[in-house]
């Protein structure tokens, strides 16, 4: 990355046609090929845009309004990130009707759930692979056979999963939205996977100088392109072991908070992604459990969300009251995390989730 910032290195405009653009234009196309091969699509069906919520408001908003003439109904479901979900709101604004997939009683999206609410003028159906707050995986793949046959599109928001989960399950959505720094890249970049048949029919969302085949307009920039291609190359390469590294740290903090009173895991969906945990410390407020272990990166829900008072939607959307979602937290962890890590997490809340226990009563 460092040798795109800096005129000594490859500085040049990738939009320009002389030798020092062509030299961060290759940069570029050799990113995209990285980001294309993570996501098992062709290079040219990966479009740059400033991260997954940008990559989201393309997809949604640009195939919603540019299929209007074949219906106005979205689907989505209540589980979604906000960055979904405020795009789907503001497209009511517009005059499209929405409906929501309900979790079944293991808190999972299913295609008999989807089923019930498609519609014959149903031109977008918005679902994630995995969720960011409890760690269930949607099964994308058991989607496929019913909209296969209907002409609604499927945008899948695996921001969370790209890193995490193979991408074949997925690989036949229409419009596929990931972020770099979900993969251990860097922050301010991600792509929209469009397939081939649709780059001339979104509507963009940004005018100006007409890159990325016309559908996000702007100078890209290279050095955090070229940080995202590496990072999507070191996901494919490492996947297998960083799998394997989480699920051990995932069973040994699942072990060490059973030895915690009181204490249960939200979201019961029978498949789950190891390395996210969400988790009810009954008579403890969330906040203060954040507060206490000042040294443990942790929150109470989404990072982009993390300052709402609210209590966390997906969590209320699975059935839990307000006084259990303000009394649980999420802990996620990947490449990086240790056991030291995971071991000095537990000695902590040993420690503390009885200590702030006493001072609530």
């Amino acid at each position: 990355m460092a040798d795109f910032l800096a005129t000594a290195g490859s500085f040049g405009n990738p939009a320009s046609t002389h030798a020092y653009g062509r030299v961060a234009a290759d940069a570029v196309e050799d990113a995209r090929a990285e980001v294309a091969s993570l996501l098992l699509a062709a290079p040219e069906e990966v479009i740059w845009t400033s991260g997954a919520t940008e990559a989201i408001n393309l997809a949604i908003k640009g195939s919603a309004l540019a299929r209007r003439d074949l219906g106005n109904h979205i689907v989505t479901s209540p589980l979604e990130h906000k960055a979904v979900l405020a795009t789907i709101d503001w497209l009511e604004t517009q005059g499209f009707e929405v409906s929501q997939v309900q979790p079944d009683e293991t808190g999972a999206i299913t295609a008999a759930g989807l089923a019930t609410v498609l519609r014959e003028d149903t031109v977008l159906v918005s679902l994630m692979h995995l969720n960011n707050e409890t760690g269930a995986i949607t099964d994308i793949a058991a989607l496929e056979p019913l909209l296969c046959r209907h002409v609604a599109l499927l945008h899948v928001d695996a921001a969370q999963s790209a890193s995490r989960l193979a991408m074949e399950d997925v690989s036949f959505a229409d419009l596929i939205s990931v972020s770099a720094h979900k993969m251990y890249g860097p922050k301010g970049i991600g792509a929209l996977r469009v397939r081939r048949p649709l780059l001339t029919q979104l509507i963009p969302q940004t005018h100006g100088g007409r890159q990325e085949f016309g559908l996000r307009s702007g100078t890209l920039a290279t050095h955090q392109i070229v940080g995202m291609g590496c990072a999507a190359a070191v996901v494919r390469r490492r996947h297998r072991l960083d799998s394997a590294h989480v699920r051990t740290l995932d069973r040994r903090l699942r072990r060490h908070l059973n030895e915690i009173n009181d204490v249960e895991f939200n979201g019961a969906a029978t498949s789950r992604s190891p390395g996210i945990l969400n988790v009810f410390f009954r008579d403890v407020a969330a906040e203060s459990l954040v507060l206490a272990l000042d040294d443990v990166a942790f929150s109470t829900g989404s990072a982009c969300t993390s300052m709402n008072i609210l209590p966390s939607h997906v969590l209320t959307a699975l059935g839990y009251d307000d006084s259990r979602a303000r009394s649980s937290v999420r802990f996620s962890f990947g490449r990086f995390t240790s056991t030291r890590d995971i071991d000095h997490l537990s000695a902590c809340l040993h420690v503390d989730i009885p200590a702030l226990r006493e001072l609530q009563q």
